[in-house]
């Protein structure tokens, strides 16, 4: 009997053009030999250019779905990203409080497009789920909008500030914790206007590798290794922001 795959839910919004959400979330955690189950928050009508509509699910569907899943099948890890509104994100930290499970919890704010995916008071709950996570992975305008560093070192939180929205040749992740030193990773930046879905794609790597047992800087190693290779195997579609290509990672 072959062994089981490691559990994965993940708690976000579909993307309809497949390239980021829920959609790429499964294709990573697939791709990474994990098993994926799904809480979906909101609905999108989108692509490549951008965000048209968005509908968000009432809390009680997705603590449904959440219950679900942990009562029938149960998990080892545990991804969060868009909530679409504050009642689902208190929702979500609600249920995940006392889990025991690493979870990763990407903060979306926005969109690649520049369409926005949370209002004030989501963001406001965002403090609570921090609280829950293992690992926050905000992007450089994320971490802005959280209080910068200084907020976040007052918080005492574990999180991945990544630096792909930042100008130069080179690529900084900082991996920042109480207590420890910071763990940095450089790389040499990937010129591709095609990168939606990298923030969905990089924190479900990271969840699928905290499910297998990795230790949290492995993991993160191994997630952005994952990324980069979807990124250099984009397929090139749509005349936005384009997909990664999941698929052709090996």
């Amino acid at each position: 009997m072959s062994e089981r795959p490691p559990r994965v839910l993940v708690i976000a919004g579909s993307d309809s053009s497949g390239g980021a959400g829920i959609q790429a979330d499964i294709k990573t955690i697939t791709m990474l030999g994990g098993y994926a189950m799904t809480a979906i928050t909101a609905v999108t009508a989108q692509n490549t250019r951008g965000v048209s509509a968005v509908e968000a699910l009432s809390p009680e569907m997705v603590a449904a779905q959440i219950d679900a899943c942990l009562n029938d099948i149960g998990v080892e890890a545990v991804k969060i990203g868009m909530l679409g509104s504050a009642d689902v994100a208190e929702v979500v930290a609600d249920r995940l409080e006392d889990l025991g499970a690493p979870i990763v919890f990407d903060p979306v704010m926005v969109a690649t497009s520049g369409a926005a995916l949370a209002d004030e008071g989501t963001i406001e709950v965002f403090e609570w789920l921090m609280e829950v996570a293992t690992l926050t992975t905000p992007n450089v305008p994320e971490l802005a909008a959280l209080g910068g560093p200084e907020a976040m070192a007052n918080r005492g939180v574990a999180y991945l500030a990544k630096g792909g929205d930042a100008d130069g040749p080179m690529i900084e992740d900082r991996l920042v914790r109480p207590g420890a030193d910071d763990a940095v990773w450089s790389d040499a930046r990937i010129v591709t206007k095609h990168t939606h879905g990298t923030g969905c794609t990089l924190s479900s790597a990271i969840a699928t590798h905290l499910a297998r047992g990795l230790p949290l800087e492995q993991a993160i190693t191994e997630g952005r290794k994952f990324v980069r290779e979807a990124l250099k195997a984009a397929p090139g579609f749509g005349f936005g922001n384009g997909p990664l290509g999941h698929q052709a990672v090996r």
